[in-house]
């Protein structure tokens, strides 16, 4: 008798995938996403959301303004908790530029501390002060 086959690697579809994986809040904007040509698997731009994709498999994707870089890891089988999410893929982004090197309207958002919620309305009032149209 000869040994056992490894089992087959599983595969998902990419808009399935990226809601798994919880890089976006649903499929609907998984394939919205993909159809706009801002993911690449293994370096190849498709448009394809019935893609499969599986462990091994290399993600680019433009998520706002950052450029994010996955490597599968696991497929998934439900769109579970953030913490069983993040063991789907390791990211292997590059690092964020330093504030210097950012554009002029990232370096004119004021930075928040993690944690702080949204500004209250006497904190808002404060800021619009500032403004030189004092709206």
């Amino acid at each position: 008798m000869g040994e056992p086959a490894d089992p087959p690697i599983r595969k998902e579809r990419l808009d399935r995938f990226l809601f798994f994986a919880r890089a976006v809040k649903s499929r609907t904007l998984a394939q919205k996403l993909i159809e706009a040509g801002a993911v690449r698997v293994n370096a190849e731009r498709t448009a394809r959301t019935d893609l499969k994709v599986g462990a091994g498999d290399v993600l680019t994707m433009t998520l706002g303004a950052r450029v994010v870089v996955w490597r599968l890891l696991d497929c998934g089988t439900r769109r579970g908790p953030a913490s069983e999410a993040q063991g789907l893929y390791e990211d292997i982004s590059p690092p964020r530029p330093p504030p210097a090197a950012r554009s002029p309207y990232e370096a004119a958002i004021a930075p928040r501390p993690p944690g702080a919620g949204r500004p209250t309305k006497q904190q808002r009032r404060a800021t619009d002060r500032l403004r030189p149209d004092g709206q």
